[in-house]
């Protein structure tokens, strides 16, 4: 598995693999959790936000935002 964290279904998780974006955006998911290596769950994916649980958070990510993380399976 090689995919973005918007192609995940509920339910599904993986691993961080690379954050693609820009200097400003990957900072900002690092200091969320989202560093290589971080085991995300998504808990929805459907219209709006992508909700996730990492570390035992949830977090809400805006789609395009979202799409930036790239994740492999465990």
């Amino acid at each position: 598995m090689n995919d973005r964290l918007t192609a995940l279904a509920a339910g599904e998780q993986g691993k961080v693999k690379a954050i693609r974006a820009g200097r400003q955006a990957t900072k900002r998911l690092y200091e969320m959790g989202f560093n290589t290596g971080a085991l995300v769950k998504v808990v929805k994916n459907d219209a709006g936000p992508v909700i996730v649980n990492i570390r035992g958070n949830k977090i809400a990510l805006g789609r395009g935002l979202a799409s930036k993380v790239e994740l492999s399976s465990e």
